[in-house]
């Protein structure tokens, strides 16, 4: 399966962590991604989180395109607890010394009231396997969020897992992979 990897473009409610909070597209953001895949494609299914900044953009770009659109729960964003809605900026004010340890290593630290990262990792790995036996030979359109993505990247370029949050990925990035039948990913140029 090749997956083409689409982040969502910028939501109303601006920066910070937005984790499970269901955001709208800004105008830009609607124009970030429309501008992502302008040039990309073609696809033969299209799968969305299912959290709006995501899903409003599939089913409108499915029924351009006359695809059907999947939502999958399992590309739901990481759940960031208490830190949901937050910038870094903020919640470096109170707890400054909580946010360097989950940046140095987000699988040993876990926001609080969040979603281990190693949980999450499960939920999207599953996901995908299950995405790939589904959609097995055929081009995906994945929409999802930064989080996702950047898991899927660390895993494709093998980097240690420790590295996930200093994966660059921005509002309606576009990349990529390749799925193998037993569940190796790679980045495709």
């Amino acid at each position: 399966m090749i997956v083409d990897l689409l982040r969502h473009g910028e939501t109303e409610q601006g920066g910070g962590l937005r984790g499970s909070l269901d955001d709208d597209l800004t105008e830009r953001g609607w124009a970030q991604m429309h501008a992502a895949v302008a040039q990309a494609g073609p696809w033969d299914v299209l799968v969305s989180s299912p959290l709006r900044r995501c899903a409003r953009f599939a089913e409108q770009l499915g029924a351009q395109l006359a695809l059907p659109v999947q939502c999958e729960v399992g590309v739901r964003e990481l759940h960031f607890g208490d830190w949901e809605g937050r910038s870094a900026a903020q919640i470096m004010q109170d707890q400054a010394d909580a946010l360097g340890r989950f940046w140095a290593d987000p699988y040993a630290f876990t926001p609080p009231n969040g979603e281990p990262v190693d949980e999450f990792a499960e939920r999207v790995l599953t996901a995908m396997e299950n995405l790939g036996r589904q959609h097995a030979g055929k081009r995906v359109l994945l929409i999802t969020h930064g989080g996702v993505m950047r898991l899927l990247l660390t895993r494709a370029r093998g980097l240690p897992r420790e590295q996930l949050l200093q994966v660059e990925v921005g509002h309606g990035a576009l990349v990529r992979l390749a799925l193998a039948a037993d569940g190796q990913l790679r980045e495709e140029a």
